[in-house]
């Protein structure tokens, strides 16, 4: 059973996957944010430094954003060009902008097309391929018919998220719907959503025993620990959250170069990490309102011992 931290664009860069990897461990592979070709097909380095050999310390799977595959074929010839052998196709993503263009979550109302895509990549590529995909666009019983289009690829991993673009983030996954997949899905299943502890972990495990792996998102980045946690280490400490956040800070800066960017980034992580302090309402506004680096850095060092 794999443990996968999922791409979150924005947060987990390269910077973050690294100084994860280095401070909390037990994640068996980070998916980095999708990368989108460019209406003219044209990719340069500038587009592919998050996943740069060169400064990735962890095993990355590249994940790519598109509906056309002539732009998957060029997209892939960078990326074997720098010594990947697998990529992650992106037909999840609810954002209204990548809905518009008809890519993501957005693609899955146009179940034709998304097989013509399919076959159009799987009949020229060289890559192993896994999609990462939701239940559907309006509603999860499109699922059935999607999974009738998967079923007919060799894929590594068909990593479902049981909610419709519909639904966004909001309420809870369809499991109803996410078994009805597993039940008849011909490639290994990753489960993907709302996992935020150990024990919802070990309940969806017990559930689909033969599950390929677990994705985590938001309680990821809630809980850096988690995948620790998981594999029998030591639960999340207070004490090494404000110590990954002095290196990120740091690596941010170096990185970015400017104070502005890294609070921003810090800010967007910190919204996460304090759902473990519920109670914490005071430190909460005081991240949340920081307009400097070192008010968000001596914020977070009044919290409390995690029990």
């Amino acid at each position: 059973m794999n443990l996968y931290f999922a791409p979150l664009e924005g947060i987990t860069t390269y910077t973050y996957r690294n100084t994860h990897a280095e401070f909390f461990g037990g994640c068996d592979g980070y998916f980095a944010p999708f990368i989108t070709p460019s209406d003219n097909e044209k990719i340069g380095m500038k587009c592919l430094r998050d996943i740069n050999p060169d400064v990735n310390k962890t095993n990355v799977t590249v994940q790519v954003l598109t509906n056309r595959a002539d732009s998957f074929l060029k997209f892939e010839d960078k990326i074997r060009g720098l010594g990947y052998d697998s990529v992650n196709i992106n037909l999840g993503c609810p954002s209204g902008t990548v809905v518009k263009k008809n890519r993501g979550s957005g693609f899955l109302r146009d179940v034709e097309g998304v097989d013509q895509f399919l076959d159009g990549v799987f009949a020229e590529s060289k890559l192993k391929i896994s999609i990462k995909t939701r239940s559907g666009f309006s509603s999860g019983a499109e699922l059935d018919k999607l999974m009738e289009i998967y079923n007919k690829y060799n894929l590594t991993s068909l990593i479902i998220h049981p909610r419709a673009r519909a639904d966004f983030y909001n309420g809870e996954p369809d499991m109803a719907v996410f078994e009805r997949a597993y039940t008849v899905s011909k490639n290994a299943v990753c489960y993907n959503g709302n996992v935020f502890l150990r024990s919802e972990h070990i309940e969806i495990c017990e559930k689909f025993p033969n599950l390929g792996g677990v994705m985590f998102g938001r309680g990821a980045v809630m809980n850096p620990a988690i995948f620790r946690e998981i594999k029998g280490g030591r639960a999340l400490e207070t004490r090494e959250l404000i110590e990954f956040t002095d290196i990120l800070a740091e690596r941010y800066l170096k990185v970015l170069g400017s104070e502005v960017y890294t609070l921003h980034k810090l800010k967007e992580i910190w919204m996460y990490i304090m759902w473990n302090f519920p109670d914490e309402k005071k430190t909460f506004k005081a991240v949340k309102k920081s307009d400097k680096l070192g008010d968000l850095l001596a914020a977070i060092r009044m919290l409390p011992r995690l029990d």
